[in-house]
């Protein structure tokens, strides 16, 4: 079951937080914001220790998105990126952010 929360879809909640952007190709820097206040309400709400992106069919991820996601990984939270493509793996190596997020390949 998914449920839509603003600009996320939510896979599952709980301890281990499964998210998706819903398919959009790229991720807005006007929306950086509303993610990062979601992402943290959701968090916070579900007392999330392992936060799990799905990114199938995102092509670009701003850099703020990265900085959100690294100051998830700061409090605490370990964040795993899912179906990341060659583009965002590229970016996650130039900047080291491979070593802090664990990439995985699923099929869906």
């Amino acid at each position: 079951m998914t449920l839509t929360l603003g600009l996320l879809e939510v896979y599952q909640a709980g301890e281990l937080t499964v998210v998706g952007f819903g398919g959009r190709e790229i991720l807005e820097q006007v929306s950086l914001i509303e993610y990062r206040d979601e992402l943290q309400s959701l968090i916070d709400d579900a007392n999330c220790q392992t936060l799990a992106i799905d990114l199938t069919g995102v092509r670009v991820v701003p850099s703020g998105m990265l900085g959100i996601l690294a100051s998830i990984h700061g409090k605490g939270v370990e964040v795993q990126l899912f179906n990341a493509g060659e583009e965002i793996c590229e970016v996650l190596a130039i900047t080291k952010l491979d070593r802090l997020f664990k990439l995985h390949e699923v099929e869906v």
